[in-house]
């Protein structure tokens, strides 16, 4: 409930403080909108327009690619990985209660708790990259509004600080420790939500801006698809069958992704001089 209410003021607030722009020219405008209409039309303008992809662009799709890799990783095997590893307390296997002893039936309550427990924990220590990377962003909002900064070198900086975090998760020997892990996870999520499109922005045709970006977003739902499909078998291929090897591969994801900013060489999309804003 009180989510809904932020949630529907945030976008009030939107509506009625954001100024809307109109076409110069109304009815040249309204003339390329009819002509663009349709199902067919919309396919082929969107295919055109992948297949015209600028060269940032796919260099940023590259960043994009393995920095959601790592999350989707994380949201799917954080849990089963860290009540594991972290706190001894694995998920137990089903059984049937009708031909199960009262020692088995105890003893399955017992470690049921114990995982639900961990559970528990780990979601709690899990809010730690929400607070670091809302604490990030406002911090980097506050320093570029003055200075001048290579937007390149922030996104690669904060994404291997969230490699370094997941990585670090393999190495924790008491639960509290996961607070740094996941401070360090939330360094590159405030980063990933706002560089590469920050980057992508500033090298658009504005009047494509909008294409463009959606066809971005693309290079969320294919590493999803990846991960969804064969994220179990990577992982158990590279480091082994524990499921705590799937935070190393998003960590190792995350490095890759902070490696392949390097591509980046445009200049209007590495470089940010808040003078040339106002």
């Amino acid at each position: 409930g009180i989510g809904a209410v932020i949630f529907l003021a945030a976008i009030l607030y939107t509506v009625f403080t954001t100024d809307e722009y109109p076409p110069e020219d109304m009815e040249a405008f309204r003339m390329e909108q009819k002509a663009k209409s349709g199902f067919g039309n919309t396919l082929k303008e969107v295919g055109k327009n992948i297949a015209n992809m600028p060269l940032t662009m796919k260099k940023l799709g590259v960043v994009q690619f393995f920095s959601w890799f790592a999350f989707f990783c994380m949201w799917s095997m954080a849990n089963p990985a860290l009540t594991d590893h972290v706190f001894q307390a694995s998920k137990p296997a089903a059984i049937e209660f009708a031909n199960s002893t009262a020692d088995q039936i105890e003893a399955y309550r017992t470690q049921d708790k114990a995982f639900n427990d961990a559970s528990d924990q780990v979601g709690a220590y899990m809010g730690n990259y929400g607070l670091s990377s809302m604490a990030f962003a406002l911090i980097l909002t506050f320093w570029t509004a003055k200075r001048r900064i290579n937007r390149k070198y922030v996104h690669m900086v904060s994404l291997f600080a969230g490699g370094y975090g997941f990585i670090s998760m393999y190495f924790v020997t008491e639960p509290s420790m996961l607070i740094f892990s996941f401070v360090c996870v939330g360094f590159s999520w405030g980063s990933i939500l706002s560089m590469p499109y920050a980057m992508l922005s500033s090298t658009l045709d504005p009047n494509r801006m909008g294409v463009y970006m959606g066809i971005f977003n693309m290079f969320i739902v294919l590493p999803q698809i990846v991960a969804a499909t064969s994220l179990t078998s990577i992982y158990q291929a590279v480091f082994g069958q524990e499921p705590i090897n799937a935070m190393l591969l998003a960590g190792s994801s995350l490095i890759i992704a902070g490696m392949a900013n390097f591509l980046i060489t445009d200049k209007k999309a590495v470089t940010y001089m808040p003078e040339a804003s106002e």
